[in-house]
């Protein structure tokens, strides 16, 4: 099984134009990223997909780039026209803002693909006991089925407890946005369309909307993901603390 591993990284953001190249402990966040998702045991390549020269030359002085279409609406849009030549079977949507990616939750999500045949993609989730705390403000949340299906994601808190006596019993799951796809369905999926995808502003409701299955593997780790520069320091911090434990 051959499974490559995409980082689409594009330039403009309008909360943070320039954040792949924002620097971090030494280095630009894209490189992090890549480093951090290189030691994946699963992944037979890794390479970053961007559409500015800048990211481009950068990520080349470290590991390899392709240079895609500005005109690509969405991160697997990019990740899927780097893979449509290629001879893969799963293909990894990994996101460039968490530069503390752990390279075990790739072959998780991998891995879960891979057991599952009735799935077309894979995603990771994380059992939240408190929603309403602060680290959560900014999450997307996912309903799952009995058997570990996604049946719904959202960026409003769900799901909506109307019955106080089952609030304890009732799972909260938080959303890591790390994608693994089997490369046939990834080329289908961009030509697909959603109206659920363009309201909560979630590609991945484009599968459901489309009647795809969506497998989740619950995992303990929490990304720690920088979507404004003050979030910067959040990890520079948790940086200092990873040195200091090895040192």
């Amino acid at each position: 099984m051959r499974v490559i591993g995409v980082i689409p990284a594009r330039y403009g953001s309008s909360r943070f134009p320039g954040k792949p190249l924002a620097v971090i402990a030494g280095k630009p966040m894209i490189q992090w990223v890549y480093e951090r998702s290189k030691p994946s045991k699963t992944l037979s390549d890794l390479v970053v997909a961007t559409d500015d020269q800048r990211i481009f030359d950068v990520v080349q002085s470290f590991g390899q780039a392709v240079m895609t279409s500005s005109s690509l609406s969405s991160g697997s849009d990019r990740v899927a026209a780097v893979v449509e030549s290629l001879d893969v079977d799963i293909v990894v949507n990994i996101q460039g803002d968490e530069p503390l990616i752990e390279p075990e939750a790739i072959d998780r999500v991998v891995n879960c693909l891979a057991r599952d045949q009735h799935a077309s993609m894979a995603t990771l989730v994380h059992k939240v006991t408190n929603p309403a705390a602060p680290e959560h403000n900014d999450s997307v949340w996912v309903v799952l089925d009995h058997c570990g299906y996604a049946l719904y994601f959202s960026r409003a808190t769900i799901p909506a407890i109307r019955d106080v006596a089952v609030e304890k019993r009732v799972p909260y799951f938080a959303h890591i946005g790390l994608y693994a796809f089997r490369k046939e369905f990834l080329l289908r999926y961009t030509r697909m369309s959603s109206v659920l995808e363009h309201a909560e502003k979630l590609e991945q409701l484009r599968a459901l909307e489309n009647g795809y299955k969506i497998k989740t593997d619950i995992i303990d780790y929490y990304p720690l993901c920088v979507d404004k520069p003050e979030h910067l320091k959040f990890v520079e911090k948790r940086i200092g603390q990873f040195n200091a434990k090895t040192d």
